[in-house]
């Protein structure tokens, strides 16, 4: 790894260095930190309610000691079940103020993973919210076994919402008011060390269920500095002045660490919202929201707005698009609509999820992934053999190197094996560097599809779909959707006899088995797969076939 010789170096920004070293910190210690530069300062908006940062302190040295006299020391993994809501905020920063773990369970899974995350993880304590039929789903994860102790805060907390769903009945639990007034023990809380676990935070795996990529306190800080020095040195960031508009799910590698960290750490005020709606955004907008950072849909459905054109962006300094490729006309659109460019990086959750960006001032760069932040490394190595280093312009593997960069996955000594060449990252990224060091995308290795800013894994579709009884045979791939930028298609063969299969059908089928960004958008019956020569199921004629049709139809 030659930082020095980073042909990125040239489009830095005057004082600020490409190879400068990353200390990190305790994550929870900015919640003090911001509470002792910015006590009376409104740190988050829910609804009809706000906390000051001093308050936020507050809570959250409550919600530790909590969490310590529940038994929870170093290496003690709690899960959390959250959409977005204050309460996150509270049990996020109290579990490793108590020396814990993380655990993040995703509302849009589906029974299957939230039960494969838990006893992977070995997260026996769960935290979680009256919002929707999440108390519900606790219930029944407590009654199977999978928790011994469940505790359920109260969304009517912040306020009436018509998300509110049911308290619990008939079961045993902590709302988490009381386990927060619970007796406490006299200990102090603990010192935490940078490498201690902070997060286990799930994505895919290869035998179809996720994977728990494990970021330390160092992987999660050390992202969070390098987003600083990099937006900082753009004059892109005011501290203790800026209201950013929320609505990325925290629960996801980007919106805590990128946002949600973020904002703790420089003093500014969350407006946060549990779901999107593209007017909410709006009227955010005019009533003072100055960031607003999104995902493409978030973007096209805004761009969508009748009359979207006359309404007021002027108090909006900055937004950006992450989690998936924002497409190039949308881009140009928002740009004559907000006066913003929305250029937009990389990461991952491998990467807590600092990686790249696009410069302010390289618009012309858009379509690239821009170039490394601060303290972190890429390059091109062969695929046929990752020790290579590929020279400018040659297409391979990405690689990444720094301190974000996650030790691997829990319980995939295998895995973690063909992750890491000579101290880097394998991405699972196809693509090149160009003569100024900024790097191009061309496809990827995996399989994976990016839909509405999440990660789709078909093989885990896949696993469900042949759950049907109907169903012998099943691949699915990506297809382009104009709304979430992909969406899953299934190829499926049926069972000699079976009465026949619909997309409406398999739609109902997969409803409690996947969340609703991976129920797959279209389906087709074959009377056969293609297979590879060794007869193993092939989706790359399936890939051809659709890129075939998609031309047909442009030039049609």
């Amino acid at each position: 790894m030659d930082l020095a010789a980073a042909p990125w170096r040239a489009s830095y920004p005057a004082g600020l260095s490409p190879d400068v070293t990353l200390a990190g910190f305790p994550v929870h210690a900015i919640v003090d930190e911001a509470a002792g530069q910015w006590p009376d300062r409104t740190a988050a908006v829910f609804r009809g309610a706000t906390v000051t940062f001093a308050e936020l302190a507050l809570q959250v040295d409550r919600a530790g000691r909590a969490f310590q006299s529940a038994g929870v020391r170093s290496g003690t993994r709690v899960a959390l079940l959250f959409p977005n809501t204050i309460h996150h905020l509270v049990a996020f920063f109290g579990v490793l103020k108590a020396g814990g773990t993380v655990v993040h369970l995703s509302p849009l899974d589906g029974g299957a993973v939230i039960r494969h995350k838990l006893a992977d993880s070995g997260a026996r304590l769960l935290v979680t919210t009256n919002i929707g039929d999440l108390a519900t789903r606790a219930v029944d994860l407590s009654g199977a076994g999978l928790v011994d102790r469940l505790v359920v805060a109260q969304d009517e907390a912040f306020g009436p919402s018509p998300l509110t769903g049911p308290m619990p009945k008939d079961c045993d639990f902590n709302t988490f008011a009381d386990f927060l007034d619970s007796p406490r023990q006299r200990d102090d809380l603990p010192d935490v060390a940078l490498d201690d676990l902070a997060l286990l935070q799930y994505t895919g795996g290869t035998t179809g269920m996720p994977k728990g990529a494990m970021l330390t306190h160092r992987n999660l800080s050390t992202a969070v500095e390098s987003y600083d020095l990099w937006f900082d040195a753009w004059g892109l960031m005011r501290r203790g002045e800026e209201r950013v508009l929320l609505f990325l799910p925290l629960f996801h590698i980007y919106s805590l660490s990128a946002v949600m960290l973020r904002c703790v750490r420089a003093g500014q005020t969350m407006v946060i919202h549990t779901r999107f709606d593209p007017e909410t955004a709006l009227r955010e907008i005019e009533a003072g929201a100055t960031s607003f950072p999104g995902v493409p849909t978030m973007w096209i459905a805004i761009s969508a707005v009748p009359g979207v054109e006359g309404r007021d962006f002027t108090s909006l300094r900055y937004c950006a698009s992450g989690g998936a490729p924002l497409p190039v006309e949308t881009a140009r659109r928002l740009k004559t609509i907000t006066g913003h460019d929305l250029l937009g990086g990389w990461g991952m959750t491998e990467t807590s999820p600092a990686g790249t960006n696009i410069p302010p001032t390289r618009p012309d760069k858009v379509g690239t992934i821009g170039i490394p932040l601060p303290g972190i490394h890429l390059d091109v190595v062969a695929l046929d053999d990752t020790s290579l280093v590929l020279p400018q312009g040659e297409i391979g593997e990405l690689r990444v190197f720094g301190p974000n960069v996650t030790a691997g996955y829990l319980n995939q000594p295998a895995e973690n094996a063909r992750a890491f060449s000579n101290g880097g990252f394998l991405t699972g990224d196809i693509g090149f560097m160009d003569a100024e060091g900024f790097f191009t995308i061309v496809d990827r290795r995996k399989d994976m599809i990016l839909s509405g800013g999440f990660n789709v894994y078909p093989q885990l579709i896949e696993q469900m779909i042949y759950e049907h009884p109907n169903v012998e045979e099943v691949l699915v791939i990506g297809i382009p959707d104009d709304y979430r930028g992909e969406a899953a298609k299934a190829f499926v063969k049926l069972r000699a006899g079976a009465a026949g299969l619909s997309l409406d059908e398999l739609r109902a089928f997969l409803k409690d088995r996947l969340g609703p960004h991976e129920i797959p958008a279209a389906l087709e019956i074959r009377d056969g797969l293609p297979r590879t020569s060794v007869g193993k199921l092939s989706k790359l004629e399936l890939k051809q076939e659709e890129a075939e049709r998609r031309t047909v139809a442009r030039a049609s």
